[in-house]
């Protein structure tokens, strides 16, 4: 064997013969800050259940707000599964369905909603993509248009981790993309102020306070109810890029607006990704 053949065979790398599982092996290649492949993106969460199943009243006035947001940012809007979703899982889990099948039926809902969102927004140029898409050619659309809109399921599917009910939904998927690309924020639109002390539509809920600012470390021990799936936590953990995401009412005129603009208009929540 020539030593040209030989060399191509055998590539220098940090990594050979080494176990890609352990930390300490792969901290010297792995441990830097990923690139930033669209760092001038705006990342918009759109709550099935608290905004997108509440129609017209609450829909219409959220469209008119992002169209006036396309010439400021280009955004990426991400649409979560509501009420429809909820009647599937009881459905499977009665039919004795394992959580990877229950997570692309309700991941269903989701793109449902995002069509719906996205043809509202057409004479804007803005248009539904799928998973593939927003993946490989985000790019070029975002060239072509102010904004685009996808479903906030992550594609586990049938790979979901096995539990009762899916645990990465809509609020996990769209912050694994938003840090995945280096966007410049995540904003996730629901129907209530923030984070609060207590659940605000409970029987304590006059004793209930909004949390302005807190850690998703610190959010680890809320014992009360959260507006956002409780994964979200976990992989806040692990950030990269985000170093906060904040959480604002969608049913207040302007509150999106201002979030998009780098006010403190509802619970910013800060990740665990250090400054750069």
């Amino acid at each position: 064997m020539s030593e040209l053949a030989n060399s191509i065979k055998h590539v220098a790398s940090p990594l050979a013969r080494q176990t890609l599982l352990n930390d300490e092996l792969t901290r010297p290649v792995a441990g830097r800050r990923p690139v930033r492949i669209l760092p001038w993106l705006q990342v918009v969460k759109i709550g099935g259940r608290s905004i997108m199943d509440r129609g017209a009243d609450a829909i219409l006035p959220v469209v008119e707000e992002i169209r006036k947001l396309l010439p400021e940012h280009r955004l990426l809007i991400l649409t979560g599964a509501g009420i429809r979703a909820r009647h599937l899982y009881g459905v499977g889990l009665d039919l004795g369905l394992p959580a990877g099948s229950l997570a692309p039926l309700a991941a269903s809902e989701a793109g449902q909603n995002g069509h719906i969102l996205a043809s509202l927004l057409a004479p804007e140029g803005v248009s539904y993509v799928e998973h593939p898409t927003v993946a490989n050619q985000l790019a070029i659309h975002l060239t072509a248009a102010r904004a685009v809109v996808g479903s906030a399921f992550p594609p586990y599917h049938h790979h979901e981790f096995p539990s009762r009910i899916p645990t990465h939904r809509a609020d996990t998927g769209a912050f694994l993309l938003a840090d995945a690309l280096g966007a410049a924020g995540l904003t996730i639109v629901e129907d209530v102020d923030g984070v609060y002390t207590a659940d605000p539509r409970g029987p304590d809920g006059e004793k209930a306070k909004l949390i302005g600012e807190t850690s998703a470390a610190d959010l680890t021990n809320h014992k009360g109810s959260l507006p956002f799936d409780r994964a979200l936590l976990e992989v806040m953990a692990t950030a990269r890029h985000l170093e906060h995401v904040q959480i604002v009412n969608g049913l207040a005129p302007g509150r999106l607006t201002a979030a998009l603009r780098g006010e403190h208009v509802g619970t910013i929540i800060h990740t665990g990704a250090r400054p750069a």
